[in-house]
Order: C-alpha cells, then structure tokens, then sequence
C-alpha cells in the first residue's frame, strides 16, 4: 500500500514537513512561477491525480506542472498567508470552507472566472460574485467505527451525535485536535451546527444544555480521546483496519471521512467484499474545497490554465479515487466500487462561510479550554 495515496483519504493530515515533487518539471526551474512554461500548484500532502490525466493537461496547454507539498491543510494555508508577496507557486489547492475566510480576509487569492464553472454547483461556489477561490470537491467528516469490534462486543453502533454521549459508548471515541487538524475542527463545526452557541435559539438547532459547549462537556465525560491528527487518531489509535492491516488501537470510534470506508476495501490486499468500516451518517458535517490564483502569482496565465484543468471532467472524474472526495462538477461520473462503500451524507450538517468566520476562532478557544485542559 502506497502511504501517501492512503493518506489521501484525509483532506486533512497531521503532518508537518514540507517536502516537493516535481510532476513533470525539471529540477533546476525553481519554484517554477518564473518560468513561462512551467506552473507551480501549491498544496497539502493529500494532492493525488493520475499521471495519465495530468499529462493531457501538460500536452494540451504547453504548461509542466510542478508541485510543492506543505503537510495538512491549516498548515498549508498559514504558509500561504505568510509567503503571499513572495508565493511558492501560482496556484493553491486545499483551502476548505473552514479555513476560507482566513485564507480571503489575508488577500491570498487573486480573482479568476474558471472556464467550466457554470457546471459546478452553485451550493459549493461560496465565494460567488468574487470568484477568489474556485470549487474543486466535496466531502464529508464523520465518524467512522469498527465494524468487527462491534460485532464481538454485540453493541450496535452510534448513528447520531447525542448517541456519543451515551454510556454505552463511554471511551470508545478518538477524535482530533480542533486547533492542529482539519477533520478535528470540522467535527467541531459540525457539534456547533448542530447545537449552537448554547445562547441562540434556532430552528435547526437541536437541544443540548449549554449549545456545543455543553456537548463537549458531556463527550468529555464520556472519554473522548483526542490526538494532534487524523493519522494518528486513525493509523494508531482506532481499532479498525488501516489499508487491510490492522491497527494498534483500541478505540472503535474515530473522527475520519464517509470516504474512508471504500479506501479500506480498495487498498486492502486481498480485498474484502464488504468495507471493514461503517459511518455514523448522523455525525456528518460537509466540507468543500477549494484552488485559488495566489495574489501575486509569477505565471498568472499558466495558473488560470490549472485551474480551468482541476474543473474539467476528466480530473473531476479522476479525483474519486485518487483523493477521495466527490466531485462538484455536474454530470461527473463516480466510480461504482467509490459511491458502493462510501456514500455521501444524506443530510450532513453545513455552516454558512460567514458564521464560520464570525465564530471559528473563538469556538477553537473555548474548545481548547474546555477539552484540553
């Protein structure tokens, strides 16, 4: 099993090196953005695409593509932030929606139409009238359990967030650091979705004592687990399988993706015919990402090219089982053994960008204070 493909599976990882593949360009060309030929995405280190794919986009515009890695997706964008009037690349793919008026409020990206944008859905253009950031995929957060665990322990599994809290399920959740991970904080998103500040009164929030705080104050009681990233909540601490081996851990719930369940089916040698891993599909929040032009782009026309390219159906076809995550691209095929074991959310939870940029900060906070210490 190749690391890096599986690890695809999280939109967000908990790595923190840098490190840089050259898809196609040559060594010696820089960061690439000076050269007129050459175009330089920047990204987390869950970018994935067929060479095949890619290579029709290199002959059919005359540009190489090289690509900078730069660890999980909050990392990743800080790092923009920080080099915005010197930018590594031309383009950045994998600011999401909970990151995104950071990334917009810091100047990071300049304006561009994509060619082909009038067959994404709107639900995902969140940035409409500006066009700073382009949609590229969806997918959603969500707790994933152990199948097997389950099984032998005869306990049937969690459907919903208030089922978490629940003593039948007391230490059985690990989830991640809201502050260090991107599935962490969208799962904290998706509780403050759900029940709300504790101190508003909204139709579609549920009831719970104190909002989300309140909520995590009963999880916390509950023995959730928490851990700086996916990998490790995953790769160490969950019970299931991790790509058809199994894992050290001991916690039959963690905080993953609805996609993770067909990775453990495709990566597993040999493969079984059901995924090992189920969803809570209650437990869902959506998570949409994005590329943008980086404001002070080298090869401007170069990195419109790109984009154009990650919006077209064929690299939106090619994304399912490359990095897995839908397509937002209208029309898109899914392949069948994708959608068969990892579905999306029916009603996930979802959080207007403007309450997210109102409240995430504070929410990371509180949640820090609350959880952590």
């Amino acid at each position: 099993m190749h690391k890096k493909t599986y690890v695809a599976v999280a939109i967000g990882l908990g790595l923190v090196t840098l490190s840089a593949c050259g898809s196609s360009a040559d060594a010696g060309s820089g960061n690439g953005s000076g050269n007129s030929k050459t175009v330089t995405l920047v990204s987390h280190d869950s970018w994935a695409v067929s060479k095949t794919v890619l290579a029709d986009f290199e002959k059919q515009s005359g540009y190489k593509v090289k690509v900078l890695e730069d660890g999980d997706a909050g990392q990743a964008v800080n790092k923009a932030i920080l080099t915005k009037d010197n930018p590594q690349g031309d383009v950045f793919f994998g600011v999401d929606n909970t990151l995104l008026s950071r990334a917009l409020d810091n100047g990071l990206f300049q304006s561009y139409e994509a060619k082909g944008l009038d067959q994404v859905g709107t639900e995902y253009q969140l940035d409409q009238g500006k066009h700073r950031v382009t949609p590229i995929d969806y997918g959603d957060i969500c707790v994933n359990y152990d199948k097997a665990w389950f099984s032998k322990h005869k306990l049937t599994p969690p459907t919903s967030l208030d089922d978490l809290t629940k003593p039948a399920y007391k230490n059985l959740l690990v989830t991640e650091n809201a502050s260090t991970s991107s599935p962490g904080l969208g799962f904290l998103l998706g509780t403050a979705a759900k029940y709300g500040d504790g101190g508003t009164s909204r139709s579609s929030e549920a009831e719970s004592g104190g909002g989300w705080t309140g909520y995590w104050e009963k999880l916390k009681a509950n023995g959730v687990k928490v851990v700086d990233g996916w990998e490790q909540a995953y790769n160490e601490e969950f019970s299931g399988s991790a790509g058809g081996k199994k894992a050290k851990g001991d916690r039959p719930l963690v905080v993953s993706y609805a996609s993770s369940p067909p990775a453990e089916v495709i990566y597993a040698d040999p493969k079984p015919t059901t995924a090992p891993t189920g969803v809570a599909d209650g437990t869902c929040f959506r998570q949409i990402e994005f590329a943008g032009l980086l404001s002070n782009a080298k090869n401007t026309e170069g990195g419109k090219a790109l984009i154009d390219f990650l919006v077209s159906k064929e690299f939106q076809e090619d994304m399912p089982l490359n990095m897995f995550v839908y397509p937002v691209v209208e029309g898109a095929k899914v392949p069948a053994e994708f959608t068969a074991y990892g579905p999306a959310a029916k009603d996930p939870e979802t959080m207007a960008p403007d309450r997210i940029a109102a409240n995430r900060d504070q929410w990371v906070k509180s949640w820090t204070s609350l959880v952590l210490k």
